[in-house]
């Protein structure tokens, strides 16, 4: 009778365990997602396309290992067309007048975004999750993109 209630105890508790287990498995959530996927270096690699050598990410074993996860991340909407709503937008670790695109920061700062549904455009940070995808193939697309993106908050 003694070993059933230890047995019981036992099971109770690894079922308590359960929620956690099952959760670990949602969007994960390092502290700040910009800080791990800064972790990269660069290798020059003559691209035939452009006809010159070009610096392609080598991505960290954390980064690597991100990749085709769901994230969650905090940023800064960059309209690629116009200040409306958007499914299809760049997501900055700065505000605009900091983002990669006006120098103010490297290609580790911004992904490209594909939502489910459309975005409001707003110059505050908002948190949205999605699948990360890695690129170190297509110089003409951005080496952090996330799809199947929702909106977490504004």
């Amino acid at each position: 009778m003694i070993q059933f209630r230890y047995l019981f105890f036992a099971a109770i508790i690894a079922l308590g365990a359960l929620p956690t287990t099952l959760s670990a498995q949602a969007a994960v959530k390092p502290a700040n997602l910009w800080k791990t996927l800064a972790k990269i270096t660069y290798r020059k690699e003559y691209d035939e396309m452009m006809g010159l050598k070009v610096d392609v990410p080598v991505f960290s074993q954390e980064v690597q290992d991100l990749d085709g996860k769901e994230v969650e991340v905090k940023g800064f909407i960059i309209p690629i067309e116009g200040y409306k709503s958007h499914n299809d937008f760049i997501l900055s670790a700065y505000p605009y007048s900091m983002c990669f695109f006006c120098g103010g920061a490297g290609p580790e700062t911004v992904m490209q975004v594909t939502a489910k549904e459309a975005i409001k455009y707003t110059t505050d940070a908002i948190t949205i999750k999605g699948i990360l995808k890695l690129n170190n193939t297509d110089i003409n697309q951005l080496m952090y993109a996330i799809t199947e993106v929702e909106l977490v908050k504004e």
